[in-house]
């Protein structure tokens, strides 16, 4: 089975195109900077590089770690993954390769896999004793657009510059303690203009890192309300997903802190951040506001249930 068709929401893709849009200009803002203090930029290119693939190749056995998330069979969960499977074939990609559970009262999800070939879902015990499940479904199927949008992969590459103006951050404060810069020849006794061009490039890599992360986190919350759009409309119930928020949401005030440092590693990857009992929300967070994702769930149902053929 095929995964059904259904329209995109322009708006969004916009909004996400826009976001990669500039953070292509804060990619030449960085070179332009550091071709102009004479710095290369290979040597710190190529530690980010070597960050970047290690995290995209073994992003799901870090978290299966860091989680606890043990693997199930499907001796052991048969639900779980005749669910799961089901909702891959909608989606048109392999079921995940690994299913796991974590024993945990925190009640959430994620997936996580460089590609649909070499996926992992994991799902806590407490999701499943709290949600319905056709609740647990809609969870499910929102972790799986996930998969099919590859967005472990566009996020992790997305966070590369990131990555790199954060080491020319720690360079630059350990050279600055040593009193040594590099890069191109200059004259003796030019050391205060190479001070000025230190602390240029300083406060330059530091500007560069943080518009560069909130681009990022920018672009995670778009692609989170692009998983919820997915899921919603494959399992044709975005108010499942929406009640499924609402609960998860009113249940993390009364998760025990211990619980939630539990999962705190995987809460990026999370279908409901797991940070605090309040929630992260605004510029930094990596998800929008369960009140906005709700939302625009509600807007879905009320498209679903109009007259005519669903609306993108």
């Amino acid at each position: 089975m095929r995964q059904r068709s259904y329209g995109r929401d322009t708006g969004l893709t916009l909004r996400m195109f826009f976001t990669m849009f500039m953070l292509a200009g804060v990619w030449i803002a960085f070179m332009g900077l550091l071709f102009w203090a004479g710095i290369s930029p290979i040597l710190i290119l190529g530690f980010a590089l070597i960050g970047v693939v290690l995290q995209y190749f073994m992003s799901d056995k870090l978290v299966l770690m860091s989680t606890g998330a043990r693997e199930v069979s499907p001796q052991e969960e048969p639900w779980l993954h005749s669910t799961i499977e089901r909702l891959a074939q909608m989606y048109d990609i392999p079921k995940p390769k690994t299913i796991a559970i974590m024993d945990t009262h925190v009640p959430n999800a994620f997936a996580t896999g460089r590609n649909p070939q070499n996926a992992v879902l994991a799902v806590t015990r407490g999701l499943l004793a709290r949600l319905s499940e056709k609740e647990v479904e809609a969870v499910l199927g929102h972790e799986l657009a996930h998969v099919k949008n590859r967005d472990v992969a566009v996020m992790t590459w997305a966070g590369l510059i990131v990555i790199m103006a954060g080491y020319l951050m720690q360079m630059l404060f350990w050279m600055s303690l040593f009193g040594g810069f590099g890069g191109r020849d200059r004259r003796e006794g030019d050391g205060g203009s190479i001070m000025l061009v230190m602390m240029a490039v300083y406060a330059g890599t530091i500007a560069i890192y943080f518009i560069a992360q909130l681009l990022v986190m920018a672009l995670s919350r778009y692609r989170e309300y692009a998983a919820d759009r997915g899921g919603a409309i494959v399992t044709g119930a975005p108010m499942q997903l929406a009640s499924a928020l609402a609960k998860i949401s009113n249940d993390m005030y009364r998760i025990p802190d211990q619980d939630l440092r539990e999962v705190r590693h995987a809460s990026a990857l999370m279908f409901a951040p797991a940070l605090s009992r309040e929630g992260i929300t605004g510029l930094l967070s990596s998800h929008p506001s369960t009140e906005s994702r709700i939302e625009k769930l509600r807007e879905m149902q009320r498209q679903l249930d109009s007259p005519g053929p669903f609306r993108s």
